[in-house]
């Protein structure tokens, strides 16, 4: 069964000052929220192949979503080896006011696992803009296996980015923003077997991003 994976575009309103000036902590207001558009997006990875995805974007151009169905990781007897790790890229063609900077501060995911004990799965999300691809921040939460983990059980990786991660959009009006989520399957136990998939029957894969605004510096 499909299941989707979402990005929602929504501005962090900043402490509250006059429009255009900029707060002591370098954070702005937010531009107007209806100027923020996705343009296009498209994807990359063996968790993504071509023809098993699907995406649907909002009238209003601020919701994508990504429904996935080669997102999943195996491991333990009768399962290949290239099961047990999986990646998806996302990329996203942003429009936005020029003059304004954004950054991803939180990031909320959703999805399924079933880890027998001695199983450990470990999610990884690494975003970065094109412009500059070699400012990356990158959080992992991981799940060891056994207890309520060996029956199956929904989970929820919530990212808070730190400050100090965080990673700017190009200034100017365009970016693309880059989401490569990776899961990745271990194990000490060689009876035991796992997995990590999105083909639960709800929601798998949801993640909501949102972005704080700051004002481009010359």
């Amino acid at each position: 069964m499909r299941s989707s994976f979402a990005a929602f575009l929504l501005p962090v309103l900043a402490a509250a000052s006059p429009l255009g000036q900029v707060s002591p902590d370098g954070w702005s207001d937010s531009p107007d929220p209806s100027q923020i558009q996705i343009v296009s997006a498209t994807f990359s990875g063996n968790g993504c192949p071509q023809g098993s995805v699907s995406t649907s974007v909002s009238p209003d151009k601020t919701v994508i979503t990504f429904g996935f169905d080669k997102f999943q990781t195996y491991i333990g007897q009768g399962f290949d080896a290239t099961q047990k790790t999986k990646n998806c890229q996302l990329h996203l063609n942003l429009k936005y006011p020029g003059g304004f900077q954004f950054s991803v501060v939180e990031s909320t995911y959703h999805g399924y696992a079933q880890l027998d004990k001695g199983i450990t799965g470990t999610f990884y999300s690494t975003y970065y803009f094109s412009q500059d691809a070699s400012a990356t921040t990158t959080t992992q939460t991981s799940i060891a296996g056994g207890g309520i983990w060996a029956d199956g059980q929904v989970y929820t990786k919530a990212d808070k980015i730190p400050t100090a991660s965080y990673i700017f959009s190009p200034c100017g009006a365009s970016g693309i923003l880059n989401i490569n989520n990776r899961i990745a399957l271990t194990s000490s136990n060689s009876s035991a077997t796992g997995e990590i998939t999105d083909d639960d029957a709800t929601v798998a894969f949801t993640q909501q991003i949102n972005i704080n605004w700051r004002k481009c510096t010359k």
